[in-house]
């Protein structure tokens, strides 16, 4: 029997009902799936662009419903009761949400003797396997990425070098803050939206989800992770290089070769079928075989203590996940990272990242920009 699926959420940050619709709506508002056919429950602002844009939807007006439930006696008129409405013009009285689903408007439906059942894990699991148009969206979100990336690393080349080693931009000294900055603003420009985007330095890069701030410094490894957001499509592109001004000390050598060696091994196994345990395993093995150990020193973490990669579409992080405890399986279609990164106190952090398309002849790199330790 087909599910009667219902989402109660924003499509600007539920990825779900992005999914769904195809719009982005800021504002909460009612998808159905009834008896294989969408629908959607719309404001009065929002109900003539939701007929242009979501053409595969049959549109209803919210007030409407509404003004029908006040004729038949209804006082105080709630989502609830407009999904109520809805459902039994259909004579329908049972629906699957997904697991973010509002606790309160669930039990304010099953007072309405509704029957609510939330479906455990991804609520379209389709999401995980991307059409060939999705790779297009993805592949022009990853170029918004590398455009930022690239006038990053144009301000790091020409910046100059300072006392005790600081970065100088523009007669300014230059701040993960201010780098950051010239990065996002090269994405807005290319039709992208930025957030926390990564720019850390030195010590602070042994912490991977650092932002980073204050001055930059020469000789020492700075990670940029970019990861923006297209303001048309919804989809994200991920891109993380590790760069030194100046020349790079042989143990920042080292580790840059043996991560970008990782890379390697983890991209090559992102195959049709492929454990994505197994592939993490891999990289975490020739990591250890080359003398990088995991484990905490002084009581923080060091070596390589995330996972290999995960899933990219209309979230930045989604099936299928690589690391220790996956249980998934690579399938063509799937659009994931590959960005393993070693991080020990004292010395920094690497960290490189590329997308990778599986497909039934092997992967396929999405990511363009080359990977250069000095500059």
């Amino acid at each position: 029997m087909t599910e009667n699926l219902l989402i109660a959420a924003d499509s600007d940050r539920d990825a779900d009902m992005l999914y769904a619709v195809g719009m982005f709506v800021p504002d909460p508002f009612i998808y159905l799936k009834l008896k294989g056919r969408c629908h959607v429950v719309m404001s009065d602002l929002e109900i003539d662009r939701a007929r242009k844009q979501a053409p595969h939807c049959k549109i209803l007006s919210l007030s409407r419903c509404a003004a029908q439930l006040r004729r038949e006696g209804q006082k105080k008129i709630t989502t609830a009761r407009i999904i109520q409405f809805v459902l039994h013009q259909q004579r329908i009285n049972r629906v699957t949400v997904p697991h973010s689903f509002p606790l309160g408007l669930a039990e304010e439906l099953r007072a309405l003797k509704i029957k609510v059942k939330c479906r455990p894990g991804a609520f379209f699991p389709e999401r995980a396997r991307k059409t060939a148009e999705e790779v297009k969206k993805i592949s022009a979100a990853l170029m918004m990425a590398e455009v930022g990336l690239a006038e990053g690393i144009q301000a790091l080349k020409s910046a100059k070098v300072g006392r005790n080693r600081r970065l100088i931009y523009r007669n300014n000294p230059l701040t993960s803050e201010k780098l950051r900055a010239i990065i996002d603003t090269a994405i807005v420009q290319a039709g992208g939206r930025a957030n926390q985007t990564i720019v850390a330095g030195g010590e602070q890069g042994c912490d991977p989800h650092e932002v980073g701030h204050g001055i930059l410094r020469a000789k020492e490894p700075i990670i940029i992770d970019v990861f923006p957001r297209s303001q048309k499509t919804g989809y994200f592109g991920d891109i993380t290089r590790t760069v030194v001004k100046g020349r790079a000390g042989e143990a920042i050598r080292k580790l840059y070769d043996t991560v970008e060696r990782g890379q390697e091994i983890g991209f090559n196994a992102m195959r049709q079928g492929a454990s994505t345990r197994d592939i993490h395993v891999q990289v975490q093995e020739f990591f250890v075989s080359e003398g990088y150990k995991t484990g905490q020193h002084n009581g923080r973490m060091q070596g390589f203590f995330h996972g290999t990669g995960h899933g990219v579409g209309m979230e930045i992080h989604e099936a299928p996940r690589i690391g220790p405890s996956s249980k998934d399986k690579l399938r063509a279609g799937h659009v994931v990272t590959v960005e393993p990164g070693l991080y020990y106190p004292g010395l920094g952090g690497v960290r490189l990242e590329d997308m990778a398309l599986v497909t039934s002849n092997g992967p396929r790199n999405l990511t363009k920009f080359e990977k250069v330790l000095e500059i």
